[in-house]
């Protein structure tokens, strides 16, 4: 019986070394991947206008009252979220926006955009609490964009100037627009492209 219970108790502890190493193992790799694996940014669709070009001008009703003149010189920059009442991803997105905007409202302004019937986007608007936000509906602003996929965003400077574009399904594909205003990039891709370039030479 004693002779049992120390041939299963050396087993366990056979085991339990063995998951350990197992661990430290994985955890190895799942860092090696993160290496390599580059950050993915907004992806970019070479339609439109384009990175470093000026936005085409709209001065359109807003949902909320007044006006809004979407892509004019401004004291902020401008985050245009383009989006659908019918979009899961682009209301699951709706509060990192408005996350990102309070961490940035000092020089960002955001300003939703769709097109459809008014009292649809109305409805929707005040379902998800954006009544503090810009939201207008043209169908002329979104084709000027070229918009296909949705949901969309597009970072406008203070002068007007297009600064990052693309589709955006997660916080840090948001994000990567800002960080490639800050870093003077096209986008995300264009700094690890320049990276790895380096890296190369």
């Amino acid at each position: 019986m004693t002779d049992a219970l120390v041939i299963s108790n050396i087993v366990l502890w056979v085991a339990v070394l063995a998951l350990l190493v197992a661990v430290i193992a994985l955890s190895r790799q799942i860092g090696i991947l993160y290496e390599r694996i580059a950050p993915m940014g907004a992806l970019m669709m070479d339609t439109g206008p384009k990175v470093g070009e000026a936005a085409p001008v709209f001065d359109l009703p807003s949902l909320g009252g007044g006006h809004v003149a979407v892509g004019a010189p401004a004291a902020r920059a401008t985050l245009l979220f383009f989006l659908s009442p019918t979009c899961p991803v682009c209301k699951k997105l709706l509060p990192v926006l408005q996350s990102i905007h309070a961490a940035e409202s000092r020089t960002l302004d955001l300003v939703f955009a769709s097109d459809g019937e008014m009292p649809e986007h109305a409805e929707f608007r005040q379902r998800a609490g954006l009544g503090a936000f810009p939201y207008v509906l043209s169908a002329e602003l979104g084709m000027s964009w070229r918009i296909s996929k949705l949901p969309y965003a597009v970072l406008i400077d203070e002068r007007g100037i297009v600064r990052g574009k693309g589709l955006v399904n997660s916080r840090e594909q948001i994000e990567s627009l800002l960080t490639a205003r800050d870093l003077g990039l096209v986008s995300v891709q264009d700094y690890m492209d320049r990276k790895i370039a380096k890296e190369i030479a």
